[in-house]
């Protein structure tokens, strides 16, 4: 076997080598779904993003016989150090062929990398963090991913166990067909219209007239309200500005709904289009005209995943995630939607999860977060 070598990404060349990589690993795999080149570009930080404007990241390449054959990125996150206090860095954008000594050689250059910045521990797959997408597939290999959720080999856990990572958290990906909305609703709607009666709640969806803003401040209350969320740190002011311009695009209004007391918006339930089918037809690329059929006809999608249901900590416990959920089931039933996947929920979020299964919706993906630690006793 040629010997390996592994190499920091610095030029132009090397960039393309690692963006390419994946459609030369997964050809022929029916359930890949190739990411949008350019969002990655920004998303490694070989283009500006907001991410990067306060964090850190070095692309590393492993070669045998001057081809590539993994790939890996090492991420400062001080938003994590400062609001954990752990010299934790992370690692994201892994991918791999079968060979055991690739992965190594790749952690080995994540774990010197973040060494010369202070940080002595691992986390990841993230990419680059948990607000965007995230987690190791290790169960659920039989059908693509939904919009934003990740895919992989399965023998990719092998390769992360046999470099010493270990389980830290799992997340999980739970489905359903619309069918079970309305049974859901009927349950529902008693204990909902009690609680919009007792706390005044007006159910609203995105404003038209003025979206760019009503996303951004959808997207507030989503920072604002995982302040206690295991592993969470909220995306900065510029963060939230970009990804408010890009969910302009993909948002179907309806799907998504506020509540409000008092006229203030204290929480949200925001859905988007399963958009992977199309990205892949268009193989990942926007331009020239992948971006209109990416687009065309929204409500033409018959699948949706729900993102998030966020509520302010201050009105937690007081049931306003359940009206959220009864204020959006008539909406996604007249919009025609057949499918829906609830992802990610926390293997920690108890209460979520039993909502969820009691409610008739399956588990039918398990991401897994992995962390490295160093030995006790080495310093």
């Amino acid at each position: 076997m040629a010997q390996l070598v592994v190499e920091p990404v610095v030029t132009r060349r090397q960039q393309k080598q690692f963006l390419d990589f994946p459609w030369a690993l997964y050809k022929g795999d029916p359930n890949w779904v190739p990411p949008l080149r350019g969002n990655q570009a920004g998303l490694v930080g070989f283009r500006r993003h907001p991410f990067y404007e306060r964090n850190k990241a070095q692309a590393f390449l492993a070669y045998r016989g001057g081809e590539v054959c993994g790939r890996v990125v090492a991420i400062v996150n001080y938003g994590h150090i400062e609001r954990f206090g752990e010299k934790r860095g992370f690692f994201g954008f892994f991918e791999c062929r079968d060979d055991q000594e690739a992965a190594i050689g790749l952690f080995e250059a994540v774990r010197a990398w973040l060494g010369q910045h202070g940080l002595v521990s691992v986390r990841g797959p993230t990419n680059p963090s948990l607000n965007y997408e995230l987690g190791l597939l290790i169960d659920g290999f039989d059908s693509p991913p939904t919009f934003m959720m990740t895919y992989n080999p399965p023998y990719y856990a092998r390769l992360i166990e046999g470099a010493g990572f270990r389980k830290t958290q799992d997340l999980y990906a739970y489905g359903g067909h619309i069918s079970i909305l309305p049974k859901i609703r009927e349950k529902l709607e008693p204990v909902a219209l009690q609680i919009i009666e007792h706390l005044q709640v007006k159910l609203r969806t995105l404003d038209r007239r003025r979206f760019q803003q009503d996303v951004e401040a959808f997207l507030d209350i989503y920072n604002r309200s995982l302040v206690d969320t295991w592993g969470f740190v909220p995306m900065s002011d510029a963060e939230v500005r970009y990804v408010a311009r890009d969910l302009k695009h993909l948002i179907i209004p309806e799907l998504a709904v506020g509540a409000e007391i008092d006229g203030r918006l204290v929480g949200v339930v925001f859905c988007l289009p399963d958009y992977n089918p199309r990205i892949k037809q268009i193989g990942g690329r926007l331009f020239p005209l992948g971006f209109i059929r990416l687009l065309y006809n929204k409500r033409g999608i018959k699948r949706i995943r729900v993102i998030s249901t966020n509520v302010l900590p201050e009105y937690h416990r007081q049931g306003l995630g359940l009206v959220l959920m009864h204020g959006l089931v008539p909406h996604a039933l007249r919009t025609g939607i057949e499918e829906a996947e609830f992802s990610w929920v926390l293997e920690s979020n108890l209460l979520s999860r039993r909502s969820l299964e009691k409610g008739g919706a399956q588990l039918q993906k398990t991401y897994r977060l992995y962390d490295w630690d160093p030995p006790e006793g080495s310093g």
